[in-house]
């Protein structure tokens, strides 16, 4: 079964029993793929902040200072960071963006479905050994709020409520930095906050997601479909915006007016990602037109051996699609 199968075709399952079998599916797909990487001690999607100190690492760009280990720094002459032992029972929270550019794609999905499936791969990553995990969904329509809980019966219920969440009207925008705020008050233990979105319309989010990872583990998770990056040479053709209810038509035969779609595409892109940086997330790109399993399969991986998964830099994004 690809990924791409995993999910249904549209991007609101139409009846209960529609959904069921999606989350079925989905939950089948990501507990074959996923559970044979994780054999052995569980530290789920992220290892969350711990009391206990661990062993020392090599320091990597973009790794929390304050977990510097002078004395192993000194003695080898090459830095190092203290890690420490993951606490258990911790909780998670997941910001799932919904507005209404995430109604768009061009190749296996829309980016709503791959929200939905990136939402169900950290759930099924987060709640093991009584961890507990929640969500606040926002469709800049309305925001749904499901509390902390542990246990796979509370897991279900959290993606049957994001499964029947309604789109909304278009030409409503999102306000993801308005949802990122009612995590922030009143604070929260410690923990881990995941955000699922295309960061894209107003870039009002940094703030408040910088605020949230004073106290949390933080991960970005970035969706995005390559029409985004760039356009093919198809003629006339007309956009529109799912948030503002705007069109333009544009003639894509024009490869000039492609290249300078593409050039702003990447500067737009590279922008999110340092401010992905700057609040101190990883970051987690997922496609359309990808193996959305494999690219969190890597990530898993790449956290495993103790390297921060920071966005790369502008210099390093411009023309990378």
């Amino acid at each position: 079964m690809s990924s791409g199968q995993a999910i249904s075709s549209s991007g609101q399952p139409a009846s209960s029993g529609q959904a069921e079998a999606v989350l079925r599916r989905l939950e089948y797909a990501v507990r074959n793929k996923l559970d044979g990487l994780l054999l052995g001690s569980y530290q789920g999607l992220v290892p969350g902040p711990g009391s206990e100190p661990g062993e020392s690492r090599q320091y990597y760009p973009g790794d929390d200072v304050r977990r510097m280990d002078w004395p192993v720094t000194a003695r080898t002459m090459v830095p190092h960071v203290r890690q420490t032992i993951a606490d258990r029972e911790l909780e998670t929270w997941m910001v799932v963006d919904l507005s209404p550019s995430l109604d768009f794609g061009t190749v296996n999905m829309e980016k709503r479905e791959l929200v939905f499936a990136a939402a169900t791969a950290v759930t099924h990553l987060t709640t093991k050994a009584g961890n507990r995990i929640g969500a606040i969904i926002t469709t800049g329509e309305q925001t749904v709020r499901v509390p902390a809980v542990g246990g796979s019966n509370h897991a279900r219920y959290l993606m049957r409520k994001l499964a029947a969440t309604p789109k909304a009207a278009e030409g409503r925008r999102g306000d993801l930095a308005r949802a990122l705020e009612q995590l922030r008050r009143p604070p929260r233990r410690r923990g881990m906050v995941v955000v699922i979105s295309d960061f894209l319309g107003d870039q009002d989010w940094e703030r408040p997601l910088r605020g949230l990872g004073d106290r949390h583990e933080l991960l970005g998770i970035e969706v995005l479909d390559p029409r985004e990056l760039e356009l093919p040479a198809a003629g006339l053709v007309t956009f529109v915006d799912p948030e503002s209810g705007e069109q333009l038509e544009v003639q894509t035969s024009d490869a000039q007016l492609r290249q300078r779609y593409a050039q702003a595409a990447a500067e737009q892109r590279a922008e999110i990602a340092s401010m992905l940086r700057r609040a101190g997330a990883d970051q987690l790109r997922l496609r359309t037109d990808s193996d959305w399993l494999s690219d969190i399969v890597k990530f898993v991986v790449t956290r495993r051996r103790g390297v921060a998964v920071r966005p790369p830099s502008r210099a390093g994004m411009i023309g990378v699609h």
